[in-house]
């Protein structure tokens, strides 16, 4: 319906033949901002539902003093459902490390709030369909989940800004709502939410779909495809001084991957926008010491890489 609506629009009210590079930028702008504002407004207004049973005091107590490995995997998992940005990232390390969370769960939970969103998965979901948001989801999680691991199992708690080991951010009551407050709790934030980001969207999208409508059909086929051995790593070093989150980068991804983007390397980009953005570093670094900063960079890098590498050989 989304679709008719698109063609009656772009092709019959304002003329426009298809086939035509105009008429492809504007139907796909026109379809891609109906579906994924429909999809915003629905998907994100239930995640908030389940996002309301875990306020930021309350994820503190169920990733304190885990198993490693164990807590490494719950607060991967938690933080696909639990609002962080870099933004928030230095109260919320500090909160993590002061309320006992192991600084190895602490990265799990950095790492995968930014990089596995509910934003990103609707979007996803609604442009490249339910396989490639669950492997988004899945490669998202799993470095989320190593990452972590590996930074908890080195042993790098002397390479934290002693200050935060000295806060004491205090406890915060977990007061416990009915069901009416959590709808009207996931009504204002679905509202604050796609007020945030529908421009960022609108943007993303118009770029998209003149990437969409007027890239040259092999270009991206000979500099990014997966031919080109060196296109993953090009991806992440292109990405990481960029500063967006999941709605401002996935439209311009998706129309990436149609013009001929390989899977892997336009994820391995992605993942570099969100979760290893120059920004965020420099935010971070109010608490983490720079061989931390760098150990956490080279790692997600790696990570990210390797997921590129992987997903273009299998898919």
């Amino acid at each position: 319906m989304l679709q008719a609506f698109a063609d009656l629009l772009v092709y019959h009210w304002l003329g426009l033949a298809p086939g035509t590079m105009l008429g492809e930028a504007l139907n796909f702008f026109v379809y891609d901002s109906l579906k994924i504002f429909l999809m915003l407004t629905i998907i994100i207004f239930g995640v908030s539902i389940l996002r309301s049973y875990f306020p930021p005091e309350r994820t503190k107590k169920i990733l304190s003093h885990k198993r490693e490995l164990y807590g490494n995997i719950v607060a991967a998992l938690l933080g696909i459902v639990t609002p962080f940005c870099s933004c928030s990232a230095v109260p919320v390390f500090i909160g993590f490390i002061e309320s006992g969370v192991p600084l190895g769960i602490t990265f799990s939970f950095l790492i995968s709030s930014p990089m596995v969103n509910e934003v990103a998965l609707v979007m996803l979901w609604g442009l490249l369909g339910w396989k490639i948001a669950a492997i988004y989801i899945a490669s998202g999680v799993t470095i989320a989940v190593i990452a972590g691991y590996l930074i908890g199992k080195g042993k790098l708690e002397h390479l934290v800004e002693e200050y935060v080991y000295q806060m004491k951010v205090g406890e915060t009551e977990i007061i416990e709502q009915t069901f009416a407050d959590r709808v009207r709790y996931a009504r204002d934030y679905t509202r604050e939410i796609l007020k945030k980001v529908w421009l960022y969207v609108i943007i993303a999208i118009g770029i998209g779909g003149f990437i969409h409508g007027y890239a040259p059909e092999n270009f991206l086929v000979q500099y990014a495809g997966k031919d080109n051995i060196w296109a993953v790593p090009m991806a992440v070093l292109i990405g990481v001084p960029l500063y967006s989150n999941a709605a401002g980068v996935i439209p311009i991804v998706t129309a990436l991957i149609q013009k001929g983007m390989s899977l892997g390397t336009a994820l391995a980009f992605m993942m570099a926008v969100t979760a290893l953005s120059f920004p965020e570093m420099i935010i971070l670094r109010n608490v983490l010491k720079p061989k931390l900063i760098a150990i956490f960079i080279a790692i997600l890098a790696v990570s990210i890489i390797f997921t590129g590498y992987l997903f273009n050989i299998i898919i």
